[in-house]
């Protein structure tokens, strides 16, 4: 009886399987084609008759990035405010998620309200108000002005996700950390702060990536200090209206991807667990 549930359940199986392979054949095409240009001859790039391959591969275009001589300077910038970024969420949504979840206080539900509420409002939206914004404290044309609307925009989603974690983690394991001696202090970086590491990992991942890639704030809000520019704005510097050096721009989105792959494979494994919401009694 169980062959022939396998038997009539292979065909099923064998779809899946080869949906799941197309899938992931459409979402990394767009990377193969980026990797492709950037390695292609300038020549091939503009051909009208474009091949899903090269027969002569030139690393011209990447010679011609890393010798812009503020694209070092860019890379750091990004690095900077992406992880000035994801420190800085992880700590105020790890302590307001355990606030949230674990005191009683008035006004408690409708501030969990606002933050489900501040994540319908577009970026764009907010854009010119926070341009002012930071005119009026002195933060323009500094990293400071891309990192302090990051961080508000990743809050929301990262404190309601590790309310769940929180609240996952029973009240049974705080009374018996304070029967024991243990200050809240302690519980909470020494008991509660691992528990939850898998969802501080998942809300990094996406504080990371919305950072790393950010080009709205940073072609808002960095004007005319050059030297506080960020990768996306280094990429301007390859594209002319009429001239565009398509190489030079998939070479320097090749580099810009490269962090972003280096930091998801280190956190991988975290990553599942957290977005499984997998926290175990």
């Amino acid at each position: 009886m169980s062959l022939v549930r396998d038997v009539v359940r292979r065909p099923w199986r064998l779809a899946a399987e080869a949906t799941a392979l197309l899938v992931a054949a459409v979402v990394a095409f767009p990377l193969y084609w980026m990797v492709l240009s950037a390695v292609k001859p300038a020549g091939e790039i503009e051909s009208t008759d474009p091949r899903p391959w090269t027969s002569s591969p030139s690393l011209d275009s990447f010679r011609r990035v890393f010798g812009q001589q503020e694209f070092g300077r860019y890379f750091v910038n990004s690095l900077v405010v992406a992880v000035s970024v994801v420190i800085a969420s992880a700590l105020i949504a790890f302590l307001a998620a355990t606030a949230v979840t674990r005191f009683r206080f008035r006004f408690r539900t409708t501030l969990l309200i606002m933050f489900l509420v501040a994540q319908m409002v577009p970026v764009e939206a907010l854009t010119i108000p926070l341009f002012f914004l930071m005119r009026d404290v002195g933060q323009l044309n500094t990293l400071g002005a891309l990192i302090l609307p990051h961080i508000a925009f990743s809050l929301p989603f990262a404190i309601w996700m590790l309310r769940g974690f929180v609240r996952a983690v029973p009240e049974s394991l705080e009374e018996a950390a304070y029967l024991d001696g243990a200050s809240r202090a302690r519980f909470l970086w020494q008991i509660l702060l691992p528990l939850v590491l898998p969802g501080l990992v998942a809300t990094s991942v996406f504080s990371f990536i919305s950072a790393w890639n950010d080009f709205l704030f940073a072609k808002s809000f960095i004007i005319s200090d050059t030297s506080q520019s960020t990768l996306p704005l280094a990429l301007l510097v390859f594209y002319k209206p009429d001239e565009p050096d398509w190489g030079g721009v998939m070479a320097a989105s090749t580099v810009m991807t490269i962090p972003v792959l280096v930091f998801f494979v280190l956190v991988q494994r975290r990553l599942v667990s957290g977005l499984g919401g997998a926290v175990k009694d």
